[in-house]
C-alpha cells in the first residue's frame, strides 16, 4: 500500500498515543464538503459545546437556509431551460419540521407517502395542491385526505383507482409507470397502464394529470430518455380527453460529499486492513458525484434537448429530490464517552464509544459505511490517531465507523464527534429508542445578524 508505518508518541502518564502520520491499518482521510454555516459553528469556541450541554445526549443540527438555497438551485435549472417545472421534497429523507417549512417558504412542494407526512407538511404551511402523494397501496384515509386537499396522487395500482373513485371527490392523479426491464414492485406494467387510462373517464371526478416513474441509481441519461418516452403517453391520453400535462421523474439526484481525489484514493487503495472487525460490504454510495443535484437536473433536461420536447408539448416536469435538497444542510453530533486503545499487527489504534447508536447514522444498517470523516471538536494540537467509533449499546456490530479514521489528535472523553452532511436519510431514517435511549433531538441553526442562533425543531414552529 506504500503507507509508512506509524510511530508512537509517548504522552503523559507513560501511555502510548497511536499514530503520528499514516499507518498501514488506517484509512486515508476523507474530509467532507462543509457548508459555510457549519464551518462557522465548528469555529465558534463555545456554541457547539453549549448546545451539547443543554441537550445532554446526541443531537442533530439542521441548517434550513441551506435547504432553501438547494431548492432555488433546482428552480433555477428549470428557469434556465425555459420550462415549467416544480420541485417536491421527498419527505422520507428527513422528518424535521424546519425542512418542510423551508419548502413552503421557497415555493416548493412535498412528496409524502403517509397521513402523518401529509398532515405534518400541511402544518408547516405547504399547500394541499403542492403535495405529491406517492407510495404503494395507499390507505383509504390517505387517499381521502389527499383528495380533500387537492394533492397530486401518483397511483401505483389499479385498485387505487377504484378506491379513489368510491370517495366521490374530485382528484388529480398521475399514473406511475413501471419502466421497461425493471423488476420493481412499484408501478403499472403496460397492460395495467392501458387499463388505467381507459378506466379514468375524461368527464369523471378523477383528472388524469400525467405520468410518473422512479429509477434506481443516478443516471441522468436514463431519466431523460424515460421522461421522453412518457411524453408519448401524455399525447395519447390527451387524444382521449385527459389533460395529461405533467411528468414526474422522481428523485435520484446525486450528492457530492467528497472531493474527487479523496474518493479516488479510497477506491484505488481500499484495504480490508482499514476496518475494525472486518469491512462492510463494498456497496458504497458514490460519495463523490461530479454532476450533483441541480446540475444533474440540467443534464437531464439537456440530453437530446428534452427541455424543447417538454416546451413544445406544454408539459410540466416535476422532480422529487430528497437527499439532494438536504445536501450540506445538517450534521449529527455525538459525545465521546469512552476511549480504548487496541493494536493490530503491532499498530495501535483507538476505539471510541459515543453516547448514541449507529441507528442515527443509517448507512451502517444497510451493510455499508458512512464514509465522510467526522470532525473532532474542539480542535486541539495532537498526533494523527487511527480511530474507529462504536456506539453505547451492547451490540458488537453497533459501530458508527468501522473504518479506522485518521483523526488529527487523540479523542478525549467529553469531546464531540460531528458527522457532516447527514441530513439526507442518515440522521433519522432508521432511528429507534433502542435500550430505551431517547431519540436525538434536532437543533435548528440560523445565521443571526451578530451570531449564530439555535432552537429545537418542533412541529409548532
Amino acid at each position: 500500500m506504500g503507507l509508512a508505518r506509524a510511530n508512537s508518541a509517548t504522552i503523559a502518564g507513560g501511555t502510548t498515543e497511536p499514530g503520528t502520520d499514516d499507518a498501514p491499518h488506517c484509512a486515508p482521510p476523507m474530509p467532507a464538503h462543509i457548508d459555510a454555516t457549519e464551518q462557522r459553528l465548528l469555529a465558534d469556541p463555545g456554541l457547539l459545546g453549549d448546545i451539547a450541554e443543554v441537550v445532554a445526549g446526541p443531537f442533530h443540527v439542521l441548517f434550513p437556509d441551506r435547504v432553501s438555497r438547494n431548492i432555488e438551485a433546482f428552480q433555477s435549472a428549470f428557469a434556465d431551460a425555459g420550462i415549467d417545472g416544480f420541485v417536491y421534497f421527498g419527505k422520507k429523507a428527513n422528518k424535521a419540521a424546519c425542512v418542510a417549512r423551508a419548502c413552503a417558504q421557497a415555493g416548493a412542494g412535498v412528496d409524502v407517502a403517509s397521513t402523518g407526512e401529509l398532515t405534518s407538511a400541511l402544518a408547516q404551511g405547504v399547500r394541499g395542491e403542492d403535495l405529491m402523494v406517492t407510495g404503494p397501496a395507499k390507505s383509504d384515509d390517505l387517499l381521502w385526505l389527499a383528495a380533500r386537499h387537492r394533492a397530486l396522487i401518483a397511483l401505483d395500482a389499479l385498485d387505487e383507482i377504484d378506491r379513489l373513485a368510491a370517495l366521490d371527490l374530485p382528484a388529480r392523479v398521475l399514473l406511475r409507470v413501471l419502466p421497461e426491464g425493471s423488476t420493481s414492485r412499484f408501478g403499472l406494467d403496460p397492460m395495467e397502464l392501458e387499463q388505467a387510462i381507459q378506466v379514468i373517464r375524461a368527464d369523471g371526478p378523477i383528472t388524469l394529470s400525467g405520468f410518473s416513474f422512479h429509477l434506481s441509481g443516478y443516471d441522468a441519461t436514463d431519466r431523460s430518455e424515460q421522461a421522453a418516452a412518457l411524453v408519448g403517453h401524455c399525447l395519447r391520453a390527451r387524444a382521449t380527453g385527459h389533460p395529461a400535462d405533467t411528468i414526474s421523474v422522481g428523485g435520484g439526484f446525486g450528492v457530492d460529499y467528497l472531493d474527487a481525489e479523496s474518493w479516488a484514493r479510497f477506491q484505488d487503495t481500499l484495504s480490508d486492513n482499514w476496518f475494525h472487525g472486518g469491512p462492510p460490504s463494498d456497496d458504497y454510495y458514490p460519495y463523490h458525484f461530479p454532476i450533483p443535484g441541480a446540475a444533474m437536473l440540467a443534464a437531464v433536461l439537456a440530453h437530446k434537448d428534452l427541455a424543447k420536447l417538454l416546451r413544445d408539448n406544454g408539459i410540466r416536469l416535476a422532480v422529487e429530490p430528497g437527499r439532494a435538497l438536504l445536501d450540506r444542510a445538517g450534521s449529527s453530533v455525538f459525545r465521546v464517552q469512552g476511549v480504548k486503545t487496541r493494536a493490530v499487527d503491532g499498530e495501535p489504534y483507538d476505539i471510541l464509544t459515543v453516547d448514541g447508536t449507529s441507528l442515527s447514522l443509517s448507512e451502517q444498517w444497510f451493510a455499508s459505511e458512512y464514509l465522510p470523516d467526522p470532525v473532532l471538536w474542539p480542535a486541539r494540537d495532537g498526533h494523527r490517531t487511527p480511530t474507529c467509533v462504536g456506539a453505547t449499546t451492547c451490540l458488537e456490530s453497533d459501530l458508527l465507523s468501522r473504518r479506522r479514521i485518521p483523526l488529527p489528535r487523540r479523542a478525549r472523553i467529553g469531546d464531540l464527534l460531528v458527522y457532516p452532511n447527514t441530513a439526507g436519510y442518515q440522521m433519522d431514517s432508521n432511528e429507534s429508542p433502542f435500550h430505551e435511549l431517547p431519540l436525538p433531538p434536532k437543533v435548528v441553526l440560523r445565521e443571526g445578524s451578530d451570531r449564530l442562533r439555535w432552537t429545537l425543531d418542533t412541529p409548532s414552529r
